[in-house]
């Protein structure tokens, strides 16, 4: 049966995928600068016999082609670049590049997708339809590597029905997945706010115009937006992360700068809440005698799972693992850009289990300690060849 072919054969090449993984691991490369590791998975897919495209700059995209007949296609993707962290693991695979890091896991995505292409090529004459492989650039930073591949024509020629993504979740045991079916994750703004008035001694107030008085109103009465304003129903948040008023004890400066960030789930209310926040603040700098600047940065739109996909995905991951190692998940205001890849196309992404409490690996991703049970390659590379495979009508 398929099932018992795909496992044999992610079991097979484990080792290999696991050492493509930890060469990831060891050379980590910033958001669009992912030169060598583009040029690693190049020569991975050059040995498999696939043939490639590059995109994006650094992105690679690759078809797998079945030797049956199928007008099927289904998009895989997987992220490549990492983090500014410095890794402080003490491990044979640990980064050689000095304050660069595979913090959250995308060494674990680009190897599972290379090791899907080596289970894929040796089922080639055993199904029909047509996989495309996509290895994408700068996941971490805006306006983010989905957006430069789509506008490039990765959803094109040949044009998936649907699009599988998967991400590590240390929050979920090695050899589970977890999956949430309609709205997921967040949209995310950044906000950068200069509020100015007119610096003094600290002791005749009277005399200034009080910037840091100013911008603790805005932060506080912005709040509003989401407690009065936006509907309760729909998840909102409004976070603001950094405030700097260079004065002193004794001295109030001339400006203030902050800095936050907004997310939510509906394109409608985004657009809304950005009219309100720039009013509200700037209404109420001038009406305290100061100016604002209020410059909202858009960022990746919010992720939606298509119901009829992520059922169909779900129901094959308890084909493959088993209903008990299928978790069902909430909503997560973090952000990711394969939310473009959902706003574009029918599309699913699930969280692949990497904790294991007995080996200690349980950090959190984007963070100097985290790693993986590496044994969560064998339901990576498995899973999403089985997914594809059963998607494409196999």
């Amino acid at each position: 049966m398929l099932k018992e072919k795909i496992q044999a054969l992610a079991e097979s090449i484990h080792n290999d995928v696991v050492s493509l993984r930890r060469h990831l691991h060891q050379n980590p490369e910033l958001s669009f600068a992912e030169y060598q590791t583009s040029a690693f998975v190049k020569s991975q897919l050059d040995t498999l016999g696939i043939s490639w495209t590059a995109m994006a700059d650094t992105g690679v995209v690759a078809l797998i082609k079945g030797d049956k007949p199928s007008d099927s296609v289904v998009a895989l993707r997987a992220d490549m670049d990492a983090l500014p962290i410095v890794e402080v693991n003490d491990v044979p695979y640990k980064s050689k590049n000095e304050g660069v890091m595979h913090a959250c896991g995308h060494d674990v995505h680009t190897s599972s997708l290379l090791g899907v292409a080596k289970v894929l090529q040796a089922l080639q004459p055993e199904f029909g339809g047509t996989i495309k492989l996509i290895f994408q650039p700068a996941e971490e930073k805006l306006p983010g590597g989905a957006s430069i591949m789509i506008k490039e024509g990765v959803l094109e020629n040949p044009k998936p029905q649907a699009v599988i993504g998967q991400h590590v979740m240390p929050l979920i045991d090695a050899g589970k997945i977890g999956i949430r079916s309609g709205k997921y994750m967040a949209s995310t703004d950044e906000l950068y706010v200069t509020v100015k008035g007119k610096g003094g001694h600290a002791a005749q107030p009277q005399q200034n115009i009080d910037p840091v008085l100013i911008t603790s109103h805005i932060i506080v009465a912005l709040q509003q937006i989401v407690s009065r304003v936006s509907d309760p129903k729909l998840p909102t948040v409004l976070s603001f992360g950094k405030v700097i008023a260079n004065g002193a004890t004794n001295v109030i400066p001339n400006e203030v700068q902050l800095e936050g960030t907004f997310r939510t789930m509906d394109e409608e209310w985004r657009a809304e809440a950005h009219r309100r926040m720039k009013k509200m603040a700037e209404g109420i700098a001038e009406s305290m005698g100061g100016t604002c600047d209020f410059k909202i940065v858009n960022g990746y739109p919010f992720l939606v799972n298509e119901e009829q996909l992520t059922e169909r995905v779900r129901n094959f991951a308890v084909e493959y693992l088993g209903a008990e190692n299928v978790e069902d998940l909430d909503i997560w205001m973090a952000a990711e850009d394969f939310a473009y890849y959902s706003q574009a196309a029918d599309a699913c992404f699930y969280r692949l289990g990497t904790r294991n409490e007995a080996k200690g690996i349980v950090s959190s991703v984007h963070t100097p300690t985290f790693d993986i049970d590496e044994n969560a390659l064998k339901t990576s590379v498995g899973l999403m060849t089985y997914t594809a495979l059963r998607q494409l009508g196999n």
